[in-house]
């Protein structure tokens, strides 16, 4: 007999582009089956259910759940909530108190981890309930999927914002002969990979893409710059924020205690002005740099269409897969066919996802370690959707005389 009951929805962790198509698709498929009797979402996700805050998604109209797949950021409002033993009892009384016997949690490593031990406690209470997680993370750094929701949105802005900084730096070299652009990251490259993107042709910014898979070394990163500099066009290095010295450690954080989240997670941001710094005394250069911040993880006009699309197929597989009795699963995205791109959803236990971690493969890097390979851009060009907008080229023929 199907279990009947609540659906309970919430988003968590940073927001994205497209996270709000993947509570969308939630809906939607919610909508479509019988055995869920209310629909209910988490505001400001499991923090603000443990406060109370629950709101009645069945009054959503039409015109709303058509706009929210384009809509960025979280509608229902995020946290960065870890859960405490003191907590247990009050959210098993909420969530009988409320008949939820379906919860969808859509996030990230945190979120799995969450959406694990609600099941197993659950569990433990003789509570019957499906909980499904729905991936999400501009990082990409989730373990047993082919890709992230959020994540191909993400390297579009990036690409974009890459490659016009490119052309700005072209037009200033003679000024401004080096330009840093710094991207998201904390402990894995997925990001600042995805500026390769922007190229079109070989030489075409960025020169240097730093990565925090390999360790970064002042002097060959100043060698490195110097050469590119000397070819008289310019130098354009991307990096992400989690850069790490030769030890491990992250060059540049936010070292203020109220810069650590309850994870444990440490706010990240700087690098571009320690480079520039390195480069203004090592090279006697002038250096600028871009850093476009959380703006990219939910820039709507970078939205890809294709991370749209999938974002929802993962927020209506998992409360499809929880009719029909999964539980402490997340939804994973298969890649299935290269030529055309397609993917479908899979499924993989929240306790592994939660202790997993997939940095930016070594086939994914350049052997010495300041760019990406070619098996990288053939993994990620679907994923930001359309071919970037194409930007003319002049002759620049001289003049005879």
């Amino acid at each position: 007999m199907p279990l009947k009951g609540n659906l309970l929805v919430g988003q968590s962790g940073g927001p994205t582009a497209v996270i709000n198509a993947s509570l969308a698709g939630v809906i939607r498929e919610a909508r479509r089956h019988p055995e869920i009797t209310g629909l209910y979402g988490m505001a400001n996700g499991i923090e603000g259910l443990l406060q109370g805050r629950i709101a009645d998604l069945s009054q959503e109209d039409e015109e709303a759940l058509a706009l929210l797949p384009h809509t960025p950021s979280a509608a229902l409002g995020s946290c960065r909530k870890k859960l405490s033993d003191d907590d247990y009892p009050r959210l098993l009384d909420l969530l009988r108190q409320h008949d939820i016997r379906y919860l969808c949690y859509i996030g990230g490593n945190d979120s799995a981890d969450t959406s694990h031990r609600i099941a197993a406690r659950a569990a433990e209470e003789s509570w019957d309930m499906r909980v499904v997680g729905v991936p999400k993370t501009v990082d990409n750094d989730l373990a047993y999927t082919d890709h992230c929701p959020g994540y191909g949105s993400v390297a579009r802005f990036n690409a974009l914002a890459t490659r016009d900084a490119a052309l700005d730096s072209a037009a200033m070299y003679s000024v401004d002969p080096v330009k840093i652009v710094e991207t998201m990251g904390r402990n894995t490259g997925w990001i600042a990979a995805a500026t390769a993107l922007a190229r079109e042709q070989p030489g075409d910014p960025p020169h240097l893409i730093l990565l925090p898979e390999r360790p970064f070394d002042p002097e060959e990163f100043l060698r490195a710059v110097k050469h590119q500099v000397d070819t008289g066009r310019g130098c354009v290095v991307v990096a992400s924020e989690g850069l790490r010295d030769a030890e491990g450690n992250i060059l540049v954080s936010f070292q203020h205690p109220l810069g650590t989240d309850a994870f444990g997670h440490r706010q990240l941001g700087g690098v571009a002005d320690y480079l520039v710094g390195l480069i203004v005394e090592g090279l006697g250069l002038k250096a600028r740099f871009d850093k476009a911040g959380t703006i990219q993880r939910v820039f709507g006009l970078a939205q890809s269409e294709v991370d749209v699309a999938e974002a929802e197929m993962v927020g209506a597989a998992a409360v499809a897969r929880a009719c029909e009795g999964v539980s402490d699963q997340m939804v994973t995205l298969e890649r299935v066919s290269r030529e055309p791109y397609r993917c479908q959803p899979g499924l993989a236990p929240l306790e592994a996802v939660a202790n997993a971690e997939r940095p930016l493969p070594d086939e994914f890097i350049a052997d010495h370690g300041r760019d990406v390979t070619p098996a990288f851009i053939e993994y990620a060009r679907p994923l930001i959707g359309a071919p970037l907008p194409r930007y003319a080229r002049l002759r620049m023929a001289p003049v005879s005389r």
